[in-house]
């Protein structure tokens, strides 16, 4: 198949840059690689060719294809050299000036009827473009690293892009053999925008006490089913990176709440300890592997105390059939005897604020999180209030823990850890539709692919139940009087009839 753009520019060699040379010259385009830096082509060129001789031996390739791709990415040692390109993506430093000055100089040399592709991730495409004789010809193309592997890209109309070009940068994106997704020119775009929920609201939590790093990290993959839970994404990534993107995007958003960075990775970034590929970060890192601390004990208690479940707890039937299965001695007053361990399992709101609303003791109420089905769990979380006993906080451990599901106890938290984390990322999500910054459709698929979620934000709202999604956000939003809280448009009123998340309107 004729490639959509036979002969592609690529501007900066680097890691991204060289990545999308690859892939371009395997979807038949012929690739000039360019970069101001000496030696920096001819060492990306190697790096490739390495690349293709290890898949030729794996058998991934056959000669001829290798021979072909080889003979097709070229070496150039000037811009003007790209004079005959039809698509030039720039790959170089993310500073504006800098890449205004060099599309400026770019639009000098191709004919007018070249694309410009910038892979920013995180300026904004109308402000590169601005100041261009051909702005509609322009857009942002932007990859994921690796390129090879990561198989989403994000094509980027500005305010004056023509959207023929970004249909033809989607369609010359499948040739290349990744998935294209399409998006008006926003902080963020799709991924970095959608993702601004995980790491944000997970460092709220500790930065509230409610727990530490590996437990939050715990909670969200078993719970949610996340492969790397937040404060593990954070060190594999670098705060080198993520810190700046969490700053930029919240800048440019006009300090929006649902943004706001936290103190604890400025600190650490100020610091040095930004992740992995340093040693050390949210974990320590020996030969590359982190150091986690074991689970907890789970307590012995000699005698277990009879239990009262509220009335208002959320799945209280699930709930009721779970502590019958633990072999739980259940009470069914109306309120609990002086003895009991009592539970409530609120959606959004802390330990304390149900124990006072309800007039229960608060040295023996305990929270459970009830959000997700206890029988796809692979964990159960409990929380305690400022003054729950050390011994009903054991007995409901050891209760928990009884048929060998891994259980974690946090302090008091408006909607523990999965409830919160859950509802900003679903809440975000719905808001970027409720912006038309793109379809629900290329969200999911950006997300997905882009930060390997285990759903799409939208799906993961339909699957936990929108309602139940917009109670987390009201009483959070109560709870802790934060903007940041307030449901989308998009969520409220698909809430509000019972409509999926992902319904979008004819």
């Amino acid at each position: 198949m004729k490639p959509v753009y036979a002969n592609v520019g690529i501007v900066g060699a680097g890691a991204m840059g060289r990545g999308i040379a690859q892939i371009a010259a395997q979807a038949g385009s012929t690739v000039k690689l360019f970069d101001t830096q000496p030696g920096a082509v001819a060492k990306a060129r190697d790096a490739v060719f390495a690349q293709w001789d290890k898949l030729q031996e794996k058998g991934r390739m056959d000669a001829a294809q290798v021979v072909g791709q080889k003979a097709r990415l070229l070496a150039t040692d000037s811009l003007q050299s790209l004079s005959d390109c039809d698509l030039i993506i720039e790959a170089v430093v993310e500073r504006l000036d800098i890449k205004k000055a060099l599309f400026s100089e770019l639009e000098s040399l191709v004919r007018p009827g070249a694309v410009l592709a910038t892979n920013t991730s995180s300026l904004s495409v109308t402000a590169i473009a601005a100041g261009l004789k051909r702005p509609q010809q322009f857009a942002g193309y932007h990859f994921f690293n690796p390129v090879p592997l990561m198989k989403v890209v994000e094509a980027v109309a500005g305010l004056k892009t023509d959207p023929a070009i970004c249909a033809n940068l989607a369609a010359y994106a499948k040739q290349m053999g990744h998935t294209a997704v399409q998006a008006q020119d926003t902080p963020g775009f799709i991924v970095n925008h959608a993702g601004r929920g995980y790491g944000t609201e997970a460092l709220r939590i500790v930065g509230e006490g409610v727990a530490d790093f590996v437990t939050i990290d715990r909670i969200l993959r078993d719970q949610v089913g996340f492969k790397l839970g937040p404060f593990e994404l954070m060190d594999l990534t670098a705060l080198d990176v993520s810190h700046p993107v969490m700053e930029s995007i919240y800048q440019q958003y006009y300090e929006e709440p649902r943004y706001r960075p936290s103190v604890i990775t400025a600190q650490r970034l100020a610091a040095g300890v930004v992740g992995k590929k340093v040693g050390e970060g949210f974990y320590r890192y020996v030969d590359g592997v982190a150091q986690i601390s074991p689970e907890p004990a789970v307590a012995q208690v000699d005698e277990m105390p009879p239990v009262w479940v509220s009335p208002r707890a959320a799945r209280r039937a699930e709930l009721l059939a779970l502590l019958k299965s633990l072999g739980a001695s259940i009470e069914t007053g109306a309120s609990p005897s002086p003895a009991a361990l009592t539970l409530v399992a609120p959606l959004g709101f802390d330990v304390t604020t149900v124990a006072v609303v309800e007039r229960l003791d608060p040295a023996r109420t305990i929270g459970i999180d009830m959000l997700v089905d206890d029988a796809t769990t692979k964990r159960r979380v409990l929380a305690t209030n400022p003054a729950t006993r050390s011994d009903m906080r054991d007995a409901a451990h050891a209760l928990f823990a009884r048929d060998g599901k891994a259980v974690s106890v946090i302090r008091d938290s408006g909607g523990f850890v999965t409830q919160r984390v859950v509802a900003t990322i679903i809440n975000i999500a719905a808001d970027m539709c409720q912006q038309r910054i793109c379809s629900p459709k290329d969200l999911e698929t950006a997300v997905t692919l882009g930060l390997g979620y285990p759903l799409g934000p939208l799906a993961m709202g339909d699957r936990y139940g929108p309602a139940n999604v917009l109670e987390v956000l009201f009483n959070m939003q109560t709870v802790y009087g934060d903007p940041r809280y307030r449901p989308s448009p998009w969520l409220r009123r698909r809430g509000a009839i019972g409509l999926s998340l992902l319904h979008e309107e004819p």
